[in-house]
């Protein structure tokens, strides 16, 4: 296969030239694109599997050597900052999803299924930049692209259980407990999206979407403590 868009990534986006630029290759291709192209010889899982270590560790190590907190909350920061949605988002700013190799049927997939599939892929670039060019190289890609959200994570509160955290800001502000509401569902069974809407005093502050109504809620709540903090 022609490497050249994948050489061209890794100079313009990433800065360095990969030594085997098929680590790279291997990092942006699902489980489905081997499944359906018998010639591709690997997946990303491993990849995957390695570059979630590294991220760990990297965030493990900045958190201790940056925040003096107890352990439970230096989790629930590292969750904020490695969750699904952050290190998707990640890989959309970096801009490799037209370098993701897909089968047919997940390129139709649903718009959470490809942000867990980018997700993937950029712990597995972070896999493929670790064995390629050593642990320092995977450092500074992970704090350029992840640990720079920290501030932010701060300021907006997202480390913190959302739905706990909004009932403290509703009682607080308001005296009141939100409610939650369901205001639309639509998919068949085995892929329903449910929209979910978060009330203070019957008025919506937030609305959130999910595939399950837990989720929906959980997404919910953080527009709910935007909506408290933009006051």
């Amino acid at each position: 296969m022609d490497t050249t868009p994948y050489q061209e990534f890794a100079k313009e986006k990433l800065g360095f030239e990969f030594n085997d630029i098929n680590l790279l290759v291997t990092a942006l291709t699902h489980r489905s694109y081997v499944n359906e192209h018998k010639s591709a010889n690997e997946h990303n899982e491993r990849l995957e599997f390695l570059g979630d270590a590294v991220l760990e560790l990297v965030s493990s190590d900045f958190l201790y050597r940056n925040y003096d907190e107890p352990e439970g909350i230096m989790t629930a920061l590292r969750a904020a900052l490695v969750r699904t949605e952050s290190i998707g988002d990640a890989g959309k700013e970096l801009g490799y999803e037209p370098l993701v190799r897909l089968s047919r049927g997940e390129k139709h997939g649903s718009d959470r299924a490809h942000d867990v599939i980018l997700a993937d892929c950029f712990e597995a670039v972070i896999g493929a930049i670790y064995l390629d060019q050593g642990y320092d190289a995977a450092k500074d890609f992970i704090s350029k692209h992840i640990l720079v959200k920290i501030d932010a994570i701060l300021e907006e509160g997202t480390w913190r259980d959302a739905k706990s955290y909004v009932q403290e800001l509703a009682q607080k502000e308001d005296g009141v407990t939100p409610v939650y509401k369901t205001l639309h569902e639509e998919g068949p069974d085995h892929d329903k999206t449910f929209t979910v809407g978060i009330f203070v005093n019957d008025k919506l502050i937030g609305t959130g979407t999910g595939h399950s109504k837990q989720e929906a809620q959980t997404n919910a709540a953080r527009e709910g403590i935007k909506s408290y903090k933009n006051k």
